[in-house]
């Protein structure tokens, strides 16, 4: 196998050549077609993520399909295309999973970040957080639904149900939200850094309302914001920008230090939430949406030895969309 391995903070990905992986017990090992390049992944790139051993590879949506499958696998066949997602495997056990609240699990597993991941030509994954995904759609295409789309989707529904919504950071992520957003009827504002006018006109091509710079106030009360981009300051922003009731969903794994602000533009019950990780009834509930709504992702693909690339471009915001590795 090929994989683009991280070997130390910060360090320019190394295209190494390694043995084929053998799947354990409860494993199966997936040809990768197609991987996405998740901001998530610079996080890991750049070491602001905790706990990172060294080397590592990177990825975590991840299209392909099964090539081989450990013992005790029940259900999985040979050539089955599959998504493999940033939560890799939990405990189980734990307050959380007992809860049902996997996605914040004591002891988890992440694909791409404590397990390796989809800037390969394969990789194994615990069967059980692997979702089928049938044969309707293309790969690289689909990739960036396994985290752009999940946690789009688990943030969107934190955000309650209010009309008038604001997206922060108009990406992998925020294009996805907004198809799902305007499929059920609401109003999308996006917001994106100041001067991004391509992303301003993919909003307005997937049915946005209005897009401007986040530095703007949306022309009406928004119901709820959602903040993809890592940057601490969008949060006063988007408060200022919301209705008494609002709420802020801040959907990323990171972000920088959010600024002090008055406390009369968090007053009247608005409120700041986070999201962490996903769970599998996320995906399941998410991929079902995905068809009905038509969801149409905008990728820019990279052959696998160009991943430094693709993270370059995502890191200077000079991506529309989304991108995606093919091996």
């Amino acid at each position: 196998m090929h994989a683009m391995i991280l070997t130390a903070r910060g360090a320019t990905l190394q295209q190494v050549q390694r043995p084929d992986p053998v799947p354990r017990p409860g494993e199966v090992r997936v040809k990768v077609s197609a991987c996405g390049v998740c901001r998530t992944d610079l996080h890991v790139v750049n070491g602001e993520l905790p706990n990172i051993s060294y080397p590592i590879v990177p990825g975590h949506e991840v299209v392909g399909r099964i090539d081989a499958i450990g013992d005790g696998v029940s259900g999985a066949q040979l050539g089955t295309r599959v998504g493999v997602p940033w939560l890799g495997s939990t405990c189980g056990h734990c307050p959380y999973c007992r809860e049902g609240k996997e996605n914040l699990c004591d002891d988890p597993l992440f694909t791409g970040y404590t397990r390796d991941g989809g800037f390969a030509t394969h990789l194994v994954a615990d069967a059980r957080y692997c979702f089928p995904l049938g044969e309707d759609g293309e790969d690289a295409e689909l990739a960036p639904l396994l985290c752009a789309g999940l946690i789009g989707w688990r943030s969107l529904v934190m955000a309650g149900d209010g009309r008038k919504l604001g997206i922060y950071g108009f990406g992998a992520a925020g294009h996805i939200v907004a198809q799902v957003a305007r499929w059920q009827g609401r109003d999308v504002y996006a917001l994106t850094r100041a001067g991004d006018t391509e992303a301003q006109h993919l909003a307005l091509s997937l049915g946005a309302c209005w897009a401007g710079s986040s530095g703007d106030r949306p022309p009406a009360e928004l119901d709820a914001a959602i903040i993809y981009a890592p940057a601490g300051p969008l949060v006063p922003l988007a408060l200022r920008a919301l209705r008494k009731g609002g709420r802020v969903v801040c959907a990323g794994i990171h972000m920088s230090d959010i600024p002090s602000f008055p406390y009369n533009i968090l007053w009247g019950e608005r409120q700041i939430i986070s999201v962490a990780n996903l769970t599998r009834q996320d995906g399941v509930d998410f991929l079902r949406i995905a068809a009905k709504a038509a969801i149409r992702t905008h990728v820019t693909v990279f052959p696998l030895n160009q991943a430094n690339k693709a993270l370059a471009r995502l890191r200077d915001g000079k991506l529309v969309g989304a991108a995606v590795l093919r091996p």
